[in-house]
């Protein structure tokens, strides 16, 4: 079966050299509190791959094709320095790899618009992971309404990261009401929304333009999650996505990779229909791929 995985990160060589080191450089300080640290059995939360690194997880998993995702970075330099890293990873493999762009409405309405330009002529494909609870502006910030009217205009799809309100915490841990995806879903009917988590479990109900993504699922719920599809979310609104290279079994499996995941999402998914919808066919849809 082909798998698209709709929730992958990738950071510029610097990054990966020293993670902590490039933060602190940049001022995110809320990226390395939940990406570089670790947990208390000493094991790291994520590790920092290459794009060829990535690829060869992709091959060893099955995954035919992956979106990368940039960050909500609290800087508009460091979403800028991500975007042109991704143009160049996504010249380089596009049979492979697609990729969002990320911004910053602190930049200023002209700069952060020309950003969204700049990263659509380049063959970036949507914005986000992005997080206005995170980034430190409000859902209604004049600049980030303008760049979603032109996220409508170019049509681009934008993922943001969701919070579940009843999770646990865990260090970095932001909260995100779910109602104001639900106000910002219903101010922008044209933008196609990708909430991503499960959406934190916000209901779908009136809202078409909103998809989920099921990046970190086994660190944020139990297998039976997947159960929830057909039953309570649509089939045809979900993407399959891990949250790689986060390590998401960090107790049973650390350092696992992407395979275990994908088979837990398969022997989750209801019948073959659901694997072929959640697995590829809506993310072949929603982005326009044969």
């Amino acid at each position: 079966m082909r798998i698209i995985d709709a929730h992958v990160h990738l950071y510029p060589p610097a990054a990966n050299a020293d993670p902590a080191g490039w933060a602190m450089a940049h001022g995110e300080a809320h990226w390395a509190a939940l990406c570089t640290r670790r947990r208390r059995d000493g094991h790291a939360v994520q590790i920092f791959p290459s794009a060829d690194d990535l690829l060869r997880e992709l091959d060893a998993a099955g995954v035919e094709r992956a979106i990368l995702l940039g960050w909500y970075w609290e800087n508009a330099a460091t979403c800028a320095e991500q975007n042109r890293f991704f143009a160049a990873t996504v010249r380089a493999h596009r049979d492979r790899l697609a990729a969002f762009a990320t911004v910053h409405p602190g930049a200023g309405r002209a700069a952060t618009l020309a950003e969204v330009r700049r990263a659509h002529n380049d063959g970036l494909i949507g914005l986000g992971e992005l997080s206005p609870h995170s980034q430190h502006f409000a859902m209604d910030e004049p600049v980030w309404q303008d760049v979603l009217a032109l996220a409508t205009d170019l049509r681009l799809a934008v993922n943001l990261h969701v919070t579940d309100p009843a999770s646990r915490p865990f260090p970095g841990r932001i909260e995100t009401p779910l109602v104001d995806f639900t106000w910002l879903a219903r101010a922008h009917p044209g933008v196609t929304f990708i909430l991503a988590h499960w959406g934190g479990s916000l209901p779908l109900t009136d809202l078409p333009n909103v998809f989920l993504d099921t990046a970190a699922s086994p660190l944020l719920y139990g297998p039976d999650v997947w159960a929830r599809i057909g039953r309570n979310v649509p089939v045809e609104r979900v993407l399959f996505g891990s949250d790689y290279p986060l390590d998401l079994y960090p107790r049973t499996q650390p350092g696992a990779g992407l395979r275990p995941f994908v088979a837990e999402a398969a022997h989750g998914l209801p019948d073959e229909a659901a694997r072929a919808a959640v697995f590829s066919a809506n993310a072949r849809r929603l982005f326009g791929w044969k």
